[in-house]
């Protein structure tokens, strides 16, 4: 409370009422696969267009070296030619992939070792270019005699850190030393200079400059360039702090070379103007390395996770798909995340070759989960790698509708009889009676109708029990429960009291009368919707001196119409 210790007039500001509350994102998507290069590591990197994609994970993979395994470049197209707007993408790599590298000035002889940032044929192809450079020059003013030796006044001694190869020149000779300090405009040098180096000209004829060196590192379109730099350890220009953020590679100075020598010419020579490093020995590894484990990927600790184990750093997806990727111990492991998480809903693949109803079946056996939902067949889209259409896993695609009908509709909307866009067929037909069997197991399946196009026919999670035999339900509960958890940190630390309970039962009954007036929850009242009991009948004694505020939310979810039925009689002309 505030202090009033004189007289005036007080203006306050208090919070009362409920705090407003806005639904998280349902539509971010994350994938893991194999990719051309990119991170193999580390926190997931977001992904919001195609471009963005080839920019930081390549292009598409090749059949004869990838195999099964090449689908993750195509799935994110997919999901952005369906609608999908936001993704985080996780590479893997096998365990036999290289990186590639490069030594200047030679291998026999490194000064600077560079590898390419992550595995794979690509830094092969990375070029850099070193220049000669310079980040400071001024000209002595004085030579000063001290206990310690002879130290010189300059004009401008900004740039100079101590441990720098520095130039001195007047135009026809050059003399090079090293900085021992530097501080107020007075440079103390490792060696005395015998020639007459003041010069106090307007326009200095003798000079003395700090010798640095640039890196021109590019791929492809991808150039980056890092200038003055030196390989001063002191200096804030030392060439492995300079270079540390680059997305192409890692430089690394192996050595501490005591001549004073300039650094340009320990990596290029005497008489060279420029040089070039040319990197190799980069691999993208052998496909038939490649195991489960790989993609369940290991628990290094934060930012240094892999695979499925790297999306437990992001906190923003909310659903996941490997695709193409049909291992049933991969498959358990993205839906055991996605259950344990609570917050993400996984679409799965079934094997390619699966065309007959038994195989399909003894596929979707392995699950029962209302966390993950399984698509078939595959599609047929066009490959521009190829340039001739080829059959793709389907979940790329499931992932963009999802988030084309979160955006349109809303999650409460099941995500099924929507246009699969840019697929030109399916590599199996399937009819009625064969989805008469595969639907009530949970298989849904994306079929071709004449004059409507290519359209997922089915919307059913893969579990045994029937109250969350939807997807949309499901995903309407995340939503629900991600939402609340999101926006009410405010009660957090509050005082458990009457006071708190009416303002946190009204901003959850808000949000849901806002859900319930979109169409997300049954109803024809907000009473029918749903409840908020929170108070004395849900929380004991005990569990407010523990400090426990117990909530009780029950919402009558909308379900699909899955099921139209007509049913048409004979009407007679004397018929009521």
């Amino acid at each position: 409370m505030a202090e009033y210790l004189s007289p005036g007039v007080y203006v306050e500001e208090f919070e009362s009422g409920s705090k407003p509350m806005e639904g998280v994102s349902t539509s971010t998507a994350g994938f893991i696969g194999l990719a051309e290069r990119g991170p193999v590591e580390g926190v997931p990197q977001l992904v919001t267009n195609p471009a963005d994609f080839h920019r930081m994970y390549g292009g598409y993979l090749s059949e004869n070296e990838f195999g099964e395994y090449r689908y993750l470049a195509y799935a994110v197209e997919q999901f952005f030619l369906n609608g999908g707007s936001r993704c985080f993408v996780c590479r893997v790599a096998p365990q036999d992939a290289a990186c590639a590298t490069a030594f200047a000035p030679s291998k026999e002889k490194p000064i600077v070792q560079l590898t390419a940032k992550n595995p794979g044929m690509w830094g092969n192809h990375i070029r850099v270019v070193i220049t000669p450079s310079s980040k400071a020059k001024t000209q002595i003013l004085e030579e000063i005699e001290t206990n310690e030796g002879k130290k010189y006044l300059v004009k401008n001694g900004a740039g100079f850190y101590a441990g720098d190869i520095v130039m001195f020149t007047d135009g026809t000779e050059t003399v090079y030393n090293k900085v021992v300090s530097s501080r107020d405009n007075v440079i103390s040098f490792e060696t005395e200079f015998t020639a007459d180096v003041v010069d106090k000209s307007l326009v200095p004829t003798k000079v003395i400059s700090t010798c640095e060196f640039a890196m021109e590192v590019s791929y492809n379109e991808i150039v980056e360039f890092y200038d003055q730099m030196s390989f001063n350890v002191q200096a804030p220009n030392y060439v492995d702090k300079k270079m540390a953020k680059s997305d192409l590679v890692e430089v690394h100075y192996l050595e501490n070379n005591t001549e004073i020598v300039a650094p340009f010419e320990q990596l290029v020579g005497e008489d060279a103007s420029v040089g070039s490093v040319a990197f190799a020995g980069g691999s993208n590894g052998s496909v038939a390395s490649i195991s489960a484990a790989d993609f369940i990927g290991e628990d290094r600790g934060a930012g240094r996770r892999t695979g499925i184990q790297a999306f437990l750093d992001n906190d923003v997806v909310s659903l996941m798909a490997i695709p193409g990727v049909t291992d049933p111990n991969v498959q358990l492991m993205l839906v055991a995340h996605c259950e344990n998480t609570g917050s993400r809903f996984a679409v799965l693949d079934i094997p390619r070759d699966a065309r007959k109803v038994e195989d399909i079946i003894a596929h979707r056996n392995i699950f029962d989960t209302n966390y993950a939902a399984l698509y078939h067949p595959w599609l047929n889209v066009f490959d521009p790698l190829d340039k001739k259409n080829i059959s793709i896993p389907p979940s790329g695609s499931i992932l963009g509708i999802y988030a084309r009908s979160d955006n349109a509709r809303g999650v409460h909307k099941a995500p099924a009889n929507e246009v699969v866009r840019g697929c030109v067929g399916l590599d199996c037909q399937f009819n009625t009676g064969e989805q008469d069997i595969l639907n009530p197991k949970g298989v849904n399946l994306i079929r071709a109708f004449a004059g409507q196009g290519i359209r997922v026919w089915g919307a059913r999670t893969a579990t045994s029990n029937s109250s969350w035999k939807y997807i949309n339900v499901r995903r309407l509960f995340i939503f629900i429960e991600e939402s609340i958890k999101a926006n009410t940190n405010w009660a957090v630390f509050e005082p458990n009291d009457e006071v708190l309970w009416v303002r946190v039962q009204r901003t959850i009954s808000v949000f849901l009368t806002n859900l319930w007036r979109g169409g997300s929850l049954a109803g024809t009242s907000p009473e029918e919707a749903f409840f908020v009991h929170i108070g004395r009948d849900t929380m004991s004694q005990d569990d407010i001196d523990n400090g426990r505020l117990i909530c009780v939310i029950g919402v009558a979810p909308v379900k699909p119409a899955e099921f139209v039925i007509f049913r048409i009689s004979q009407k007679t002309a004397d018929a009521e």
